[in-house]
């Protein structure tokens, strides 16, 4: 079998990996449970090779995903429920309902227009979606009622967080200023001493998530993103360390070598040295 540029090519490779007795032993072990974590491995590498500019790695990851696209898609078709065209199928009768205001009659619109439209497709789309449950016999699902409906627990936590505080808030559930969300967690992170006095684990747990939560929240209120804002301090924090192990390399040392003040004050020069840079550069040190 040669590699093709056409999708059928992926699609029959997929088949023959998942056929009895011929196909691939991990490939045929494998179910939709087992397959769910790769598929949400890939997405993030995705997003790892646009947050770094590879171009090349990103062709191979968008190759990745779609493999996992294609792998869900076979073992429906296995099971009878649909198959990889009716996927393609789906999508795009989604997008073209969707916009109306580039497929349809709804042209010349506003953006504050075409935002209320989304909105209104969306909803129909929900009650659409639940009268077809219906019609097959099957249960309602009960994540579809009310405002949080649809915002999914596969999502990255701090990202579900930001997404159920901005449902909630078009309600009018929120702060009206950044500076009492900041307010709120100082006082969580006042419960935290309270809890860490204790020694109460449960407790010291349930009020980490607290302060995770309206910091997640305070992010939302300055229209940035908590998870970007967490991984880029992922970043800086990988930075600097190994700006440390590069000091203690040069000097014959490793980090296991030292203690802690002597890593503190390590860790001091490499953030004076990164400021000094960015100053002298015209970047805005932080």
């Amino acid at each position: 079998m040669q590699p093709s540029s056409d999708i059928a090519r992926l699609i029959e490779i997929m088949a023959a990996l998942r056929t009895p007795e011929t196909g691939c032993p991990w490939d045929l072990e494998q179910d939709f449970a087992s397959i769910a974590p790769y598929t949400i491995e890939e997405a993030y590498e995705v997003a790892d090779a646009i947050a770094r500019g590879d171009r090349l790695d990103l062709k191979d990851e968008l190759g990745d995903l779609l493999l996992q696209v294609v792998f869900h898609a076979r073992m429906a078709e296995e099971e009878g429920a649909f198959a990889f065209p009716e996927v393609v199928e789906a999508i795009t009768t989604k997008l073209i309902r969707r916009h109306p205001h580039v497929f349809g009659e709804a042209r010349d619109l506003s953006p504050a227009q075409v935002k209320a439209l989304w909105h209104q497709i969306k909803a129909q789309e929900k009650a659409d979606k639940a009268a077809a449950r219906r019609a097959a016999g099957l249960p309602e699902r009960v994540a579809e009622k009310g405002v949080l409906a649809g915002v999914t627990q596969a999502l990255p936590a701090l990202t579900r967080a930001w997404k159920l505080q901005a449902r909630a808030s078009t309600l009018g559930f929120d702060w009206n200023d950044a500076r009492l969300v900041l307010d709120k967690v100082r006082e969580e992170t006042a419960e935290i001493e309270e809890a860490l006095a204790s020694g109460d684990k449960a407790a010291i747990t349930e009020e980490i998530g607290d302060l995770l939560f309206v910091v997640a929240n305070l992010a939302r209120h300055i229209d940035a993103d908590p998870e970007g804002c967490l991984q880029a301090a992922n970043a800086k924090f990988e930075r600097r360390f190994k700006g440390i192990e590069t000091i203690l390399e040069a000097e014959g040392k490793v980090a296991s070598d030292v203690g802690l003040p002597e890593l503190e004050a390590l860790w001091q020069a490499v953030k004076r040295g990164e400021k000094t840079a960015l100053a002298e550069s015209g970047g805005n040190p932080k």
